[in-house]
């Protein structure tokens, strides 16, 4: 028999023969297809993907750039003596050393924040069509991360792993039950079927490239921060497209914008990177996630009320064929989306990437902003979200009178 259907169940925890203890059934998942769902993957995920890494065979191609340093922060990791770069190039972030594995991949052993992080396989191809490799990719989050940095620091981060580039298997992790370097931030969180997950807490530029080193190339913080658990910093509204143009997302986006305008909130817009956008409004972490998901189902209603015949609030796309997702279930508690800067697994390495309201219009689309031409982006525009966590939050009241006409 071959699982067609997903569908979602509340339990308090696994028996120790698989079963579910307090069942209880709280609906089909028509919105995922059953290929996609599966058991998290834990200790055994780490061995796979180095597995899989020692099993390819790595194309031969010349090694990614050193990333660049910062200054030495306080850690627990006494630092090596430093030792001659045994390349060409110049070692703009630190000494390093390269050699080759034993399966002709590169392997690099660098220090960042003055902890000493070892890159393994950069060679290794991860977007075949555009030759990016997995060094590509370190270099990328080496790189960015003064910028993504801000988004992602005290905060649970799931990993979107991809050890054999775009076109291999890939496995979300959460939980994190094997041996870190001393200087990687972890933090449980208690879940009802578990116990407890152990996320990984991205802290600094050298754990950014060691969750790439991982073939971490997607990142998905939770909207709150690990002092703050049950308090979001942000709203998201998830524009979520099923086979339609992307000036149907577009014209959904602009929507949004009336309706935060009446609500006199702002909201910060970018792409997904993938098929749709997220617009962030800022709460400050002074609301619940069930008070922020209901507020954002007032302004999904609001929106598809004057777009009926292009959105729907239907999870299930069976239910909404050739419509947008109107998406406010993303502020669920512990629920994530892509973060700002960082890579998406499709072709082009694109970039979920912050907007100017004014670049919402006909011709926008999130293929436009990729690993290879950001930097030149932001250095044009800056971080055009940096206002989202500095903002000290909507008054959630006063918006809400403010709304009360549009539904």
């Amino acid at each position: 028999v071959k699982p067609q259907l997903v569908c979602e169940i509340q339990f308090t925890e696994w028996t120790k023969d698989g079963q579910m203890r307090h069942p209880v059934f709280l609906g089909l998942r028509e919105d995922k297809p059953a290929k996609d769902v599966g058991f998290e993957v834990e200790e055994t995920a780490n061995k796979a993907s180095k597995q899989a890494e020692d099993n390819l065979k790595v194309p031969t191609q010349s090694e990614t750039t050193s990333p660049a340093s910062k200054k030495t922060k306080k850690g627990t990791v006494k630092n090596p003596k430093k030792k001659k770069a045994i390349t060409t190039e110049k070692a703009s972030d630190g000494e390093s050393m390269i050699k080759k594995n034993r399966k002709g991949g590169i392997d690099k052993k660098i220090k960042v924040n003055g902890n000493t992080l070892q890159l393994t396989n950069l060679n290794k191809v991860f977007w075949p069509e555009e030759g990016y490799t997995k060094g590509d990719l370190i270099e990328y989050y080496q790189k960015i991360a003064k910028y993504i940095l801000p988004y992602l620091k005290d905060r649970p981060e799931s990993m979107n792993r991809h050890p054999n580039g775009i076109d291999g298997e890939n496995f979300f992790q959460k939980n994190i039950n094997y041996v870190l370097p001393e200087w990687v931030k972890t933090f449980e969180v208690p879940s009802g079927s578990k116990g407890s997950i152990n996320y990984l807490v991205c802290q600094n530029k050298a754990t950014l490239m060691y969750m790439a080193n991982l073939g971490c190339i997607e990142i998905n913080p939770w909207s709150s921060r690990i002092n703050s658990l049950d308090y979001p910093d942000y709203l998201i509204i998830d524009l979520d497209p099923l086979n339609v143009d992307f000036e149907v997302v577009i014209e959904a986006a602009l929507m949004v914008k009336e309706v935060l305008d009446q609500a006199k909130i702002p909201g910060f817009p970018k792409t997904s990177g993938s098929k749709g956008m997220h617009i962030l409004v800022p709460l400050g972490a002074k609301y619940t996630y069930e008070e922020c998901k209901q507020f954002a189902h007032i302004i999904v209603k609001a929106v598809q009320k004057r777009l009926p015949k292009t959105t729907s609030l239907e999870r299930s796309p069976k239910k909404r064929p050739n419509k947008l997702y109107l998406d406010y279930l993303q502020n669920n508690h512990g629920q994530t989306i892509a973060v700002a800067y960082c890579v998406r697994p499709r072709k082009g390495a694109t970039i979920s990437t912050p907007l100017e309201w004014s670049e919402v219009k006909k011709g926008l689309h999130p293929s436009q902003f990729t690993m290879k031409n950001i930097f030149e982006r932001l250095e044009q525009k800056g971080d055009l979200m940096k206002g989202l966590l500095k903002h000290k939050g909507i008054d959630m009241e006063k918006a809400l009178e403010s709304l009360a006409g549009l539904i």
